[in-house]
């Protein structure tokens, strides 16, 4: 029986579609009695896998038999500074919630082009009725549009413009015929008109788009974020919407996720007034709501399937070392 531990409160909701898609496969699935490090700590021991997002040093140096990490999310930062604890083991992601960051990319993409939010704005305010001149949509067909990364985000996000007739450009990591790769950044952006990204935060993409790429994608440039903020230079970003040398941004991830609040008890996860611009639409990183979706565990269940049955072929193993 192979023991699998969850480290975090997951409701009974969740605990049943679990052990509905799982009964039958030689699995001990533990769910927290008690949600806190001493219930992991006692379970450890006798664990090989544990699913969940932030497990402590104690927890990984305890876990003597663990060989599958399972990450529910995209992001492995966190795991990153274990990386010597799980060198023994495998560490998989769960993309489960793709394709609603997918819709949500473009739901903010749309917003933008059709002034969606100025113009609610006006109408609730009893601004009856502005038009072009206060603020003008533009159509996104025949837009140049430019996947930075192609993973199970921008894929979906390809397949779910693909009705705009817009051209697509793609730049990713290990580029196919027709596709760009990361030496060819400039050449990529002076291409597109509209940048979605979507691309993890390593050390080779923090600080990847600064004002000279943003430049170069031209004034009328959109710049969609729903990777990681700091593959934007934070300060290049607002000078660059600032100035107008791009039109407009739709941003989902930020900076500073532990601000603290100012005078007013506001808190801005970012050091540059962007609350100041007028072209751009804030999103508090939520682009993979809903959250209690259930197909969003498909994922997980797979690769807990695969480790029962002994079955190599695991979906989104991660490297710790290329951070991603």
């Amino acid at each position: 029986m192979i023991k699998v531990l969850f480290i975090w409160d997951v409701n009974k909701k969740l605990q049943e579609h679990l052990k509905k898609n799982l009964n039958e496969y030689n699995l001990e699935l533990v769910f927290p009695k008690e949600v806190n490090e001493n219930f992991y700590l006692k379970e450890a021991p006798n664990t090989e896998v544990i699913v969940g997002w932030r497990p402590s040093e104690d927890l990984l140096k305890n876990a003597k038999r663990l060989k599958l990490f399972i990450n529910p999310g995209a992001g492995i930062q966190h795991l990153v500074e274990h990386k010597e604890l799980l060198n023994n083991c495998i560490i998989v992601n769960g993309h489960g919630n793709s394709f609603y960051t997918a819709e949500h990319i473009v739901a903010m993409l749309l917003s933008l082009s059709n002034q969606i939010i100025p113009h609610h704005k006006w109408m609730k305010e009893g601004k009856w009725r502005l038009g072009d001149k206060e603020a003008k949509s533009f159509s996104l067909r025949n837009r140049k549009i430019g996947l930075l990364g192609y993973g199970h985000v921008n894929h979906e996000v390809h397949n779910l413009l693909k009705p705009f007739n817009c051209e697509f450009y793609i730049l990713k990591r290990n580029p196919s015929k027709g596709q760009y790769g990361p030496n060819h950044l400039t050449t990529f952006l002076k291409q597109i008109d509209v940048l979605i990204n979507t691309l993890p935060l390593t050390e080779k993409t923090e600080n990847l788009i600064t004002y000279k790429e943003l430049k170069a994608i031209g004034v009328n440039g959109v710049v969609i974020n729903a990777g990681r903020g700091k593959t934007f230079n934070e300060k290049d970003l607002y000078n660059a919407l600032k100035n107008k040398t791009i039109s407009s941004a739709a941003i989902d991830v930020w900076y500073d996720y532990d601000a603290e609040e100012d005078e007013n008890k506001n808190k801005y996860p970012y050091q540059f007034p962007f609350y100041n611009l007028d072209n751009i639409l804030f999103s508090p990183h939520r682009a993979a709501s809903p959250f209690d979706d259930l197909n969003r565990w498909d994922d997980v269940i797979y690769n807990l399937k695969c480790i029962a049955n002994n079955q190599p072929d695991l979906k989104n193993i991660v490297d710790l070392c290329e951070g991603y």
